[in-house]
């Protein structure tokens, strides 16, 4: 079963972990100094701040999924929406392991697909990433690259 992602960057850390662990009624699963995350199930949704490492608001959108099969799906179905994707296996980010794949909707938003494998002591970095993104994306960063928006066929 695959469960939504949501990452938002945040200017205070400690002001927003009191906001959404009241909204969510819930305590986080992960804790560190620039991170939290919490692993919902009502609603069914990996929910994660940051503070420091990408811009306020918004970050990214994903689908976090709970096998290699179920990403090979989500990664074709990527693959068919028309624009470039990015692809990173054995990944360090958000103090997680993982393989995934990025791409940009028209608009420029930009949604993941991954599977994590494993949990990493530190926020991680992916050079393979910013290599691929090219000059857009900032030297080790993770979890949101800078990616052209799909290209749509009409309108």
């Amino acid at each position: 079963m695959k469960r939504m992602h949501v990452h938002v960057g945040v200017d205070n850390l400690a002001q927003s972990l009191r906001f959404y662990t009241t909204l969510f009624g819930a305590e986080p699963s992960v804790i560190e100094a620039d991170y939290a995350k919490w692993m919902l199930d009502d609603p069914r949704l990996n929910f994660a701040i940051s503070a420091g490492h990408a811009t306020r608001g918004i970050e990214h959108l994903g689908i976090q999924v709970e096998s290699e099969t179920e990403l090979a799906e989500v990664g074709a179905r990527l693959a068919r929406a028309h624009g470039p994707v990015l692809a990173e296996a054995a990944t360090t980010c958000c103090y997680a392991t993982s393989s995934k794949a990025w791409i940009a909707d028209p608009q420029g938003v930009v949604w993941e697909t991954f599977l994590t494998t494993g949990s990493a002591a530190d926020y991680g970095s992916s050079p393979a990433l910013s290599r691929l993104a090219g000059e857009s994306a900032a030297e080790g960063t993770c979890c949101a690259p800078a990616l052209a928006p799909a290209k749509t066929g009409c309108c």
